[in-house]
């Protein structure tokens, strides 16, 4: 099993000294927790790629603990993005911006641009400043889990997801459940014209407000962290439907989803719409699971992964979700939820 560390000043000490040594940290953020190296030692970020299972063209977000420390890796801060760190930093979003030539070519999958996050979590600060200290100025951190899975927003997820490494080779810091959920917006900010890659938290019409105008992800926009077309899966196969979609299937499933002896949940619905309307006059059925999904999105997506983690755990093969609505506060679960139906 990987180190569990509490946080303490010694053991951020400790988590600073096997980051500058090459070794994995899974750190907590604001977002979710990430599984992190050293940005500028290629073998380092090849132990990311490894543990994960990801592509290694698959860039990943580089953490820094400040400007100073972005600049330097990016061979220019661009308009755009010093709009975005000025108003945004410590916090969850995420600048692509032209990388140096001679740093963080692993980290950026090869690319010539690199993504820069500076996270608002104090212990992600604290250990990224602690880290600097011994010549560690970026951490690479994608989210910690295996590639193309739900992301962890608590230590013991990431202790599930690599059980199979041992204290000398993953050591994890505990700083409690991630305050947002999901991950950061990412504005690619290369170009002429920002463009939003992946929302987040942060509303386009927020982001649209620092920066003037934000365009859409085109053929043209670099690769970017989260951004494949099927992502954040769990087991289980989820789908998204709609509220009447929901209440026919469940009529489908039928005799399905009566109970047997010693068997388990086969369906588990995960809707804003109390059962009591999805299901009118009649029970849960013995084999369907229900969890409420928050009618607030920031709350919605604080549970998000946490939620379909557990559902996925109770060993069920299907996850219903109810479609969240089509407004931009709801954006981002939007986004990581069709990317998980399309896994």
């Amino acid at each position: 099993m990987p180190l569990l560390l509490a946080g303490t000043p010694a053991d951020l000490d400790t988590a600073a000294r096997r980051l500058a040594d090459g070794s994995l940290v899974a750190l907590p953020t604001e977002t979710v927790y990430g599984l992190g190296a050293r940005a500028d030692d290629d073998v380092a970020v090849a132990r990311v790629f490894a543990a994960k299972g990801r592509p290694s063209d698959h860039p990943l977000i580089v953490h820094v603990a400040d400007v100073a420390a972005a600049e330097r890796y990016a061979a220019s801060l661009p308009p755009a993005a010093r709009k975005l760190m000025d108003a945004f930093w410590p916090g969850p979003v995420t600048v692509i911006v032209p990388r140096r030539a001679d740093v963080g070519a692993a980290a950026a999958g090869g690319q010539d641009t690199i993504g820069l996050r500076c996270p608002g979590h104090p212990m992600a600060r604290a250990l990224l400043e602690r880290a600097a200290a011994l010549g560690v100025h970026g951490v690479a951190a994608p989210s910690a889990n295996r590639f193309g899975r739900i992301s962890p927003t608590r230590a013991a997820h990431v202790m599930e997801e690599f059980a199979a490494l041992g204290e000398d080779e993953l050591a994890v810091l505990d700083g409690g459940d991630s305050a947002v959920g999901i991950e950061s917006a990412i504005v690619d900010c290369s170009g002429a014209t920002p463009r939003l890659l992946r929302p987040g938290s942060l509303s386009r019409e927020t982001l649209r407000a620092v920066l003037g105008e934000l365009a859409e992800r085109d053929e043209a926009s670099p690769r970017a962290s989260g951004t494949l077309e099927a992502h954040y899966a769990p087991r289980a196969k989820l789908r998204l439907m709609g509220t009447a979609e929901l209440r026919s299937g469940i009529e489908l499933l039928g005799s399905d989803l009566k109970s047997a002896p010693g068997s388990q949940p086969v369906l588990a619905l995960y809707s804003r719409s109390p059962v009591a309307a999805l299901l009118p006059g009649k029970r849960l059925p013995e084999r369907m699971l229900h969890r409420p999904m928050p009618d607030d999105a920031a709350r919605a997506a604080h549970d998000l992964f946490a939620d379909l983690r557990e559902l996925d755990a109770a060993g069920v093969r299907l996850i219903w979700v109810e479609t969240p609505p089509d407004t931009s506060d709801w954006e981002g679960v939007r986004d990581r939820l069709t990317r998980a139906a399309a896994a």
